[in-house]
Parts: structure tokens; sequence; C-alpha cells
């Protein structure tokens, strides 16, 4: 079945870094656009970047130019590399194939607080 696995988050400091992992199983990686998404407390979940099976890239403007995502498809693997983090970034981080909104898995908790 499809199962995604979230790492990487922690609690940094603002300005600071994080680099998630997501490991994805279950369906052909290498040919599916895939995407992370973030929920912060008493929010909805909302997209924040996209990449699609060839590589190309979109953001959501909250976060361009600070988060970058990449994939390894020997992997089975997308990346979501943020720098210059705000508070205003503190949420659980899920990954998903692009535009489906069933099978998340547990996401990683990324805290920015001084």
């Amino acid at each position: 079945q499809v199962r995604f696995v979230e790492s990487g988050g922690g609690l940094v400091q603002p300005g600071g870094s994080l680099r998630l992992s997501c490991a994805a199983s279950g369906f052909t990686f290498s040919s599916t656009p895939m995407s992370w998404y973030r929920q912060a407390p008493r929010k909805q979940r909302e997209w924040v970047a996209f990449i699609s099976s060839g590589g190309s890239t979109n953001y959501a403007d909250s976060v361009k130019g600070r988060f970058t995502i990449s994939r390894d498809n020997a992997k089975n693997t997308v990346y979501l590399q943020m720098n210059s983090l705000k508070p205003e970034d503190t949420a659980v981080y899920y990954c998903n194939r692009a535009g489906i909104s069933i099978d998340w898995g547990q996401g990683t908790q990324v805290t920015v607080s001084s």
C-alpha cells in the first residue's frame, strides 16, 4: 500500500535551516509528481512546494526563495531544504503525491522559536 515516512523536523531558531526527507513506497515514485504540505495549529493543511517527475518545481509565495524541493528517484525520496526559517513556518510537514489527499503519513514537526 502507499506509505510516506517523513523525517528531519525539529526545533530551530528563527533564521535557521532544516532539511526534511520523505521516503515513499507503494507506487511508481519516479513517474509521480510530488508535493510538500504543512498544517499549523488550528489551521487547514496548505500546499508548500511541488516537484514534477522531471524535476520542475513550484512554490507557495510564502516560502519562495527560502525553501527548495528536490527528489532522488533511486531512493524513492523527496526532500525539502528550508532556510531562513520564520516562526510562521511552524507546522507539521507532510509529503504526498501532488493533488492527492489520501494516504497521509504521520508528518514531521517543525518548530521555529527562540
